[in-house]
Parts: structure tokens; C-alpha cells; sequence
């Protein structure tokens, strides 16, 4: 027992040999040793728990048994670890009374502890803290401990055990995180300021001192030659990007960090003065409005301001811009100020110009009267019918203020619902509001009866994303997308589209239309009108622009999902009636989407002429895949198709320039699709369902460009490398090349004779009767002595190795099997085997013509 212990007692000898005394500990550590040794863990761990249980003072005994184990090698560490683990077990299976917290018989057991502490393991830390309360015991010892592994440039293992014993208050924070955030190891450093915020505040104004303009982290880096660093992670951008999500993180405010706030509202003003000066995709009120917001009293960026709108070149777009913002005319080219002046004048004289019209996008259908905004109980209650008609189609959408990253998560400011004939624009933020009497509980009832009803269609574009920004902004309706039912996302529907090309309006060099606007554009004939996109949402009351466009967001799903129920085939898609009612529902959002592939048990049968793609054979049809789509690639290369997969190193972008320059068609796993379709042309892009297995995904890629595979196509690619080139070998010839290469020493050398008759007796399977009587022989020549280049190893003349190790000893062996064939790309070794006649049966349903299963290489 520990000598140092107030109540020790006389060892003792116990008939049952448990650890009570000297000798018995030495047996009991032995037999854990032993059992440790041979990793018997469930006996072990019986041993140690039997053990446990006999023991008057286990705290004093797990002291004396990791005393005992030191020195025992690299084994004993990690013996002493695990027991104290299995303790800390046992002792909260078993609690039992012990020394009480801060009394004198635990403080020598502490300082015991605390020295086994410091001479262990990092793996001891958490167990000897929890059991012995080391958070409790004096702390002198451990500080010295932390500050020599900081040292010896131990920073991880420093600032666990800071952090686990809640040392922070006697350590120095930039210390202690410094050398963690060059490394990159910033979960470390949040754990240890974790709960508290005057930690977190200065984390946090020490990362931003990094973002300053000029500030070289290299500077830093120097204090630190022993630690491995990585300095690319903490580029000002990168570095800002952190410092933001800690802000909202540890809901601290942003005016802690000015220089990213700063450079995150540069970032922000660029990219606006990129909408309205270059796109031209916003109105220019709504444009002064978030300028004047990001830009204030700020005189740096009022600077900057000016550098942007300086450096265009349209002129009286920059002086209507610096009329709106009132900046200075000194610091503006003489020929802005000049306009400016022109533009004063014109509205002195009531004729300032007005923006263009945008009769090139898309028209509301309905009247201004139409359009409800409902802001109180009182106008839920009037419309309340309207809105839950069993049946009835809906189109959803949301709108908020854009914060540009700089004040945390923005909160959802209106929400859109578009039934035939109106649309209903719904306050949240005073719906929601408790000052709004009875309006929380009738909004939050609704949503729910909304949202739940099967019977009534929901429309969305991104409908999930929405529906957590949503429950993100409202905690009463945080479950809105596990309560949603019956919901159709028609962004889902527009990755599975086939339209003719159409030229996308583009005004100056401006980008066309994406997303929601490029699917009304392609289905309706004109985009949608985006100026009003990026205003002011939570301003009240809204302008009348703003109150259209939201409307227009909302109706153009009705529009665009009656365009599609009405004719299907023009777009490519399944079947001639409502196809979301039934198809494709997906469990985790309660949203529906469209098949890929048709959903008709007859897969073949007679289409309308619009809707039927030219046909094309497999082996002229050719595709790029990205990396997340082998499976698919293996399986289309074994219909015959000519696949391209881009490795996993390659960006995305890379399949556009390879489809363009080698006439391919990409097919992806669905994130860039729309990148890359507006790169190659619509019909020459397609988005695979990865919920697919790839034999699903194959057949729906046939289907969906038809093409047409006959049995002759099977196997006519190798699987592995996409060559289509082959060389027949006998089977007298495969056995000479696979005995050679195991003895390189065989004829034509110093050894035996190789084996060569193809006629003697042969043992192992029967021959396998190809159904149909077909067996796999593809147009190719025998391998001839001019095609090898080397017997040893066997390699073929354009210096492609054979892959003779792979192919099994019983396989030379079976009777009945005549040759082999080798691909003269990648060298793999293919022989008849079941194979074909499981690909026949499995792609019966697109084959072309009747099939004829067969035996085939394997």
C-alpha cells in the first residue's frame, strides 16, 4: 500500500492471492502483464475487475502498481494507461465512499498523481485526472511540467493537459496558442478557450492582429523552429475566414476584430460594385442602400470606394453612383465630377433617367392586387384557406438580407407562397414576433399544416438549404424539413433536363442566367429579373420593386412545373403526367425528385419523335467521368462505351476542356453540373444520381442519350484501362508464358522443360455450357512471337507487361477452356468464364436485339 497513506495497514496475506499486500500486488501486475503481453483484453480485463473489487484503497493501489510497472520497457506505459482507464471504469460501475474532495487524505494521493503525471504518457492524463480530481490538487508541480514540454516544443501535449486540468487561468493564452494555429491545429486551441469568453476575446483579437494589411506571419513563425508548421493555412483570407465563424461561434461582437470585418466588407464592396457596374444584375437603389451600409464613416473604405469606381468606364453609371453615396467630388476624375453635374441638372428639370426596362425577362401573370403581404394574425386568418387547399400546387421561397459574412448568420426576412392566381408574402420577423399577440402560434400552426399536408405540392428550388436557413432563424420552426411532406425540388428536376442550346442574355460581358433564373430562361423562354435580389429585406416597408420581384421568385415555380407537366418529353423527362406525385421521394428531406432514367416497366417502348435522342452504338458513344464515378465508368467500358476518368487530383474543369477537345460527354456526380454544363452546352452534360448503384446509373445513362448496345459490345473494352485492342493466346502458349515467369531459368536457359500439351489429362471443373450455345470471341489476332518484345517477363512489343499473376492455377487447368486474351493496354489476362452471361442478364432490358447470354472473359 502507499507508505504515505494515513490509514495504511500491515500487508497481509490473502488465501485468494489478491493484490492486498507487496507480494500479491507483484502477482497481480505480473498476471496483467502476461495477459497484456498476449492481448487476452477480455480476460485481462475480468482479472483487473476482480481485482479491483478486493481492494480497500483502489486510488492507493493504482499509485503502487504504476510505480511497480515503471521501468518495464515501451510496454509499461501503455499497461499503466489501460489500467487506470479500467479503473476509472470500475469506479463509476462501483461508486464507493473515498477521501473526500480537498481533504488531507487525498492531497498526498494527488501529489503522487501529479508526479506519475509528469513522468507518463500523454495517454495517463485524462484517467488520473477524472480519478484523483488533479483539477483540485496543487498546481506548481504540473505548471512547471507544462512549461518544460512547451519548451521542448511539446505544444499539443502542453496544452491538453492544460486544458484538462483547467490550468488556463495560470497560463498565458498566446503562449499556449501560438504555435497550435501555426500548425493549424485550431480544435485544440478552441477546446482550450472553450467557455471562456475573456480567453475567447483575446484568441480572438490575436488572430486578427494577423489579418492586418502588411502583417508577415512569417515573423511569428520564427519564435517556433522546432514545431512543423503549416503557414499556407493562414493566409489573410484564410485566417478571416476562421476568425468569422469563431465570431458567431462564441456570439461575440464583430467589432472585436476591425481588420477582418474590414477586409471582409472590401471583399463584400467588390463583388457589389462587380453586380451593378459590370453585371449590371442590380437596381441602383438597391446597390446605393448595401453600399452605404458596408461602406459608413469608414474613410479606408470610402477610399477604396472610390479606387473601384474609378477605374470604370462607363461614366455616367460612376456619377449616378457617387450622386447616390454623396462622395467627394475632389477625389473623383474631372470627367465624373462633370456628369455629375449633368445629373443634377436633369433632375432639377424632372427628366432623370430612368434604368432600362427589362421586358427581356420574365412578367409576373397576375395583378399587383394579387400580391398579399400579411404581417399580423388578423390577414393569416383571412387568406388562411387559400393557402391550405387540399390538392393545390405551391411554389416556396425565401428571402433575407445579404450580410456579405460580416454579421453572422443572416435571419430569413420574407417568405414567399405562390398558389394559382396569388402570391403571399409573409413577414416573418413580426409573425414570429411575441410582441405580435396571437400571430407566433396561428404562423407556426400554419407552416406546420403547410408543410406536413401530402396532398398539397410544394415547389422549391434548393428547397433544403432553404428550409434549414429557415428553421436556423425561427427556433419554432427548426423542424421544417423533417416535417415537410410532399415537397418537389425543382432543382433536382432541372439537373436532370435536356433542352436545345438557347443563347443566355448577356449585357457588356455580363454572366447569364444561373440557377433558378437559367431554369426559367430554358422552360418559359425569358430569365428572371435578379436587380431586386441582392436589396434590403428586412427594410419596411419593402419597395414595390422588391415586392414584385418576390412575388415573380415564387410564381415562376407554378409556371415552370405546369410547363413541365405539360410537356415532359420536350425536356427529356419521364413519363406524360405529373411525375412528382409518386416518384423518387427522398426520405430525408420529404422532397420528391424525378427518376433518371424512365420509370415504365417497358423501357423500350415508342416515344414521341421530340423526345427520342438520335441513336448512337456503344462504341462510338464518348464520355469524361469525374473521379467520384469509377463504378459507373467500369460498368459502361464493359457495355463497350469509351470512358475517360479524370484522376482524383484533377479540378472539375478539366473534364469541360477534355469533353470539348475530344468530343466527350461529361458525366458527374452532380455538384458542378451546372458549371460545367454552361461550359459544353446543354445535351452534352449530364448529373448522375449517386444514390444509384452503377448498374442503375449505367442503364439510366444508355436510356437517357440512347444508345444502343448489342451483345457483341460486351467485354469489346477492357474494364480496367478503356484500351479496346486485344491479343488471343492459346492456352499450350499462356501456360509456356505463366510457368516461365515462376521459373525465369526454363527453356531457353538452364532449367526444366516447360509443360506444353493442351492434350494431356486435366483435372478441375467441367466445361460450363454457355447458354444459347454463344461463346465470347471478339475480332482480334492471335498473339504472335513478333508481338512479344521479352518471354521473361512477358512483355508485349509497345512495352505493355502482362499481368500473368493474376490469373489462378485452376484456370490452366479446366478443360474445355481454349484461349485467353490479353489487352494491350494495362496487360490484364481475360478468359471465357460466367461473367458475360451475368452482364447479358443483368443489362437485358437495354440490349438491343435478342441477346445471347454466353460465356465470356472473367
Amino acid at each position: 500500500m502507499d507508505p504515505g497513506h494515513p490509514k495504511e495497514k500491515p500487508a497481509a496475506a490473502d488465501p485468494a492471492g489478491n493484490p492486498a499486500g507487496g507480494q500479491d500486488l507483484h502477482l497481480f501486475l505480473q498476471t496483467l502483464q502476461t495477459l497484456w503481453s498476449t492481448r487476452e483484453l477480455r480476460q485481462l480485463r475480468e482479472e483487473a475487475w476482480k481485482g479491483f473489487a478486493t481492494l480497500d484503497d483502489p486510488l492507493a493501489t493504482l499509485l503502487d502498481i504504476m510505480d511497480a510497472s515503471q521501468g518495464c520497457g515501451g510496454r509499461g506505459p501503455s499497461l499503466e494507461a489501460w489500467v487506470a482507464r479500467e479503473l476509472e471504469r470500475w469506479l463509476q460501475a462501483h461508486p464507493r465512499p473515498g477521501p473526500a474532495q480537498g481533504g488531507p487524505a487525498l492531497k498526498p494521493l494527488q501529489a503522487r498523481a501529479v508526479r506519475l503525471l509528469t513522468a507518463g504518457p500523454p495517454s495517463l492524463v485524462e484517467p488520473l485526472v477524472s480519478i484523483f480530481q488533479l483539477q483540485d490538487a496543487d498546481r506548481s508541480p504540473v505548471l512547471a511540467h507544462i512549461h518544460r514540454l512547451h519548451q521542448e516544443g511539446k505544444f499539443k501535449e502542453a496544452i491538453m493537459l492544460g486544458t484538462k486540468l483547467q490550468l488556463q487561468a495560470d497560463l498565458d493564452v498566446e503562449k499556449m496558442c501560438v504555435p497550435l494555429l501555426l500548425q493549424d491545429k485550431v480544435g485544440l486551441v478552441e477546446r482550450y478557450v472553450d467557455s471562456l469568453p475573456h480567453l475567447q476575446r483575446r484568441l480572438l483579437a490575436l488572430m486578427d492582429s494577423w489579418c492586418q494589411p502588411g502583417f508577415d506571419i512569417r515573423v511569428v513563425a520564427r519564435r517556433y523552429p522546432q514545431a512543423t508548421l503549416k503557414l499556407e493555412r493562414l493566409s489573410p483570407r484564410a485566417l478571416g475566414r476562421q476568425v468569422l465563424r469563431l465570431l458567431e461561434q462564441y456570439s461575440l461582437d464583430p467589432a472585436l476584430c476591425p481588420s477582418v470585418v474590414t477586409q471582409q466588407r472590401l471583399t463584400a464592396l467588390r463583388y457589389l460594385c462587380y453586380k451593378r457596374l459590370v453585371e449590371r444584375s442590380m437596381s441602383q437603389e438597391s446597390w446605393a442602400e448595401l453600399v452605404q451600409g458596408l461602406v459608413g464613416q469608414d474613410e479606408w473604405l470610402q477610399e477604396q470606394l472610390l479606387q473601384l469606381l474609378a477605374s470604370q468606364d462607363d461614366v455616367a453609371m460612376v456619377a449616378q453612383c457617387a450622386l447616390d453615396l454623396s462622395l467627394p467630388e475632389e477625389q473623383l476624375p474631372a470627367t465624373v465630377v462633370a456628369e455629375m453635374s449633368q445629373l443634377r441638372l436633369q433632375e432639377r428639370m424632372a427628366k432623370a433617367p430612368s434604368e432600362d426596362g427589362r421586358d427581356d425577362c420574365y412578367r409576373l401573370p397576375i395583378t399587383r392586387e394579387d400580391i398579399h403581404f400579411l404581417a399580423s394574425w388578423e390577414e393569416l386568418a383571412r387568406h388562411e384557406k387559400a393557402l391550405l387547399q387540399p390538392g393545390q400546387v405551391v411554389g416556396v421561397d425565401l428571402e433575407w438580407r445579404p450580410s456579405f459574412g460580416t454579421g453572422g448568420r443572416p435571419r430569413v426576412s420574407l417568405m414567399q407562397v405562390a398558389v394559382e392566381g396569388h402570391v403571399f408574402l409573409l413577414d416573418l420577423p413580426r409573425l414570429s414576433s411575441p410582441a405580435g399577440g396571437q400571430a407566433p402560434h396561428a404562423f407556426s400552426r400554419l407552416m406546420s399544416r403547410l408543410l406536413s399536408d401530402p396532398s398539397i405540392t410544394k415547389l422549391g428550388y434548393g428547397m433544403a438549404g432553404d428550409l434549414r436557413s429557415l428553421g436556423a432563424s425561427y427556433p419554432a420552426l427548426a423542424q421544417a424539413g423533417q416535417k415537410l411532406q410532399g415537397g418537389l425540388d425543382l432543382l433536382q428536376v432541372h439537373r436532370q433536363m435536356r433542352v436545345a442550346d438557347r443563347p443566355a442574355p448577356a449585357v457588356d460581358g455580363a454572366a447569364g442566367p444561373r440557377g433558378l433564373s437559367l431554369l426559367v430562361q430554358q422552360v418559359l423562354g425569358k430569365p428572371l429579373d435578379k436587380t431586386q435580389q441582392l436589396s434590403n429585406w428586412d427594410r419596411r416597408p419593402l419597395g414595390e420593386g422588391q415586392l414584385v420581384y418576390a412575388a415573380a421568385d415564387a410564381y415562376c415555380l407554378l409556371e415552370v412545373y405546369w410547363a413541365l407537366c405539360r410537356e415532359p418529353a420536350r425536356f427529356h423527362l419521364p413519363g406524360s403526367l405529373p411525375w412528382s406525385l409518386g416518384l423518387g421521394r427522398s426520405e430525408r428531406h420529404g422532397t420528391r425528385e424525378p427518376p433518371l432514367q424512365k420509370a415504365s416497366a417497358s423501357p423500350r417502348q415508342v416515344r414521341s419523335p421530340e423526345d427520342v435522342a438520335p441513336e448512337i452504338p456503344a462504341r462510338a458513344f464518348r464520355v469524361v467521368c469525374d473521379s467520384m464515378l469509377r463504378g459507373l465508368a467500369r460498368t459502361l467500358r464493359c457495355l463497350g462505351v469509351d470512358v475517360r476518368v479524370l484522376h482524383s487530383g484533377e479540378d472539375h474543369r478539366q473534364a469541360a476542356e477534355v469533353a470539348r477537345q475530344e468530343g466527350r460527354v461529361i458525366l458527374t456526380s452532380g455538384l458542378p453540373y451546372h458549371k460545367l454544363r454552361a461550359q459544353v452546352g446543354a445535351g452534352r452534360c449530364l448529373a448522375v444520381d449517386c444514390s444509384l448503384k452503377a448498374q442503375q446509373q449505367a442503364k439510366a445513362v444508355i436510356r437517357h442519350f440512347n444508345v444502343r448496345v448489342t451483345p457483341t459490345d460486351i467485354f469489346s473494352r477492357c474494364q480496367a484501362c478503356n484500351c479496346d485492342q486485344y491479343l488471343k493466346v492459346s492456352k499450350d502458349v499462356m501456360k509456356q508464358l505463366v510457368w516461365l515467369s515462376v521459373h525465369p531459368g526454363g527453356p531457353g536457359g538452364a532449367g526444366s522443360e516447360a509443360p506444353h500439351s493442351d492434350g494431356e489429362q486435366e483435372t478441375g471443373s467441367t466445361p460450363e455450357e454457355a447458354p444459347g450455345g454463344c461463346t465470347y470471341d471478339p475480332t482480334c489476332r492471335w498473339l504472335e512471337d513478333a508481338d512479344l518484345q521479352t518471354r521473361v517477363p512477358a512483355t508485349l512489343a509497345n512495352g505493355t507487361r502482362l499481368q500473368l499473376a493474376g490469373i489462378p492455377a485452376g484456370v490452366l487447368r479446366r478443360p474445355g477452356l481454349r484461349h485467353f486474351y490479353c489487352c494491350t493496354g494495362c496487360g490484364k489476362v481475360f478468359w471465357e468464364g460466367s461473367h458475360l452471361a451475368r452482364v447479358t442478364s443483368n443489362f437485358q432490358e437495354v440490349l438491343e436485339g435478342t441477346p445471347c447470354p454466353a460465356s465470356g472473359p472473367s
